[in-house]
């Protein structure tokens, strides 16, 4: 216990000396289809830390792959994004979340289809919730003003988290031909950019 106190102090007073600050970490997830697109956009995002693949949702414990996207759990693809609150606020990921789905889309997206792969944020608690929710309403404004569009995407309390499968995560790293084809041929990109047009993809720099 002592030695574990004067660590703390040890690494304070490292900070202090050398004019750091401490990461202020905090958490978002969202669902927007496949979770390996999710992670390679908001792994873009300055200030993210860390991007984990995931399930949840749903009613089934430690699901696997196969089952959620057999659509017999209630689980949706998700992410869970790590990010320091001192460089990028909670609202400028929903800005570049509803820029990176299409959130018009009741059915799943792009060319995943089924509950599974349909769009959900999930918040933590009443700050999330009501940041959400104003910023679901000013981009429902903007599909509404631009091409008469109804955002159908819920906004949900959050529950647990089941990390997925190993090979999931990165992927877009580990397999990146593999990857790229995938999302080309999903004709995720061309969507958004049809949706979105020039703020398609807004606050993720050089996405995928």
């Amino acid at each position: 216990m002592v030695r574990a106190i004067l660590v703390a102090a040890a690494s304070a007073l490292v900070l202090a000396g050398s004019g750091l600050k401490a990461q202020e970490q905090e958490t978002a997830i969202f669902a927007g289809g496949c979770f390996w697109c999710v992670e390679a956009d908001f792994d873009k995002v300055p200030g993210v830390l860390e991007t984990v693949s995931g399930y949840t949702g749903g009613t089934v414990e430690n699901p696997t792959y196969e089952q959620v996207s057999g659509e017999g759990t209630g689980h949706r693809e998700a992410v869970q994004i790590t990010y320091d609150s001192e460089q990028v606020t909670y609202e400028e990921l929903l800005t570049a979340y509803w820029h990176s789905v299409d959130p018009t889309d009741p059915g799943g997206q792009f060319c995943d289809r089924g509950e599974s792969y349909t769009t959900a944020i999930f918040v933590d608690d009443e700050e999330q919730r009501q940041a959400a929710e104003a910023s679901k309403a000013e981009a429902a404004q903007e599909l509404g003003q631009e091409l008469g569009q109804e955002i159908v995407t819920p906004i949900e309390d959050a529950g647990p988290f089941y990390e997925a499968e190993g090979y999931h995560q990165g992927y877009y790293e580990k397999s990146p031909v593999r990857y790229r084809y995938y999302r080309w041929s999903c004709g995720r990109d061309e969507r958004i950019e049809e949706l979105w047009g020039e703020a398609a993809f807004a606050g993720i720099p050089g996405h995928d």
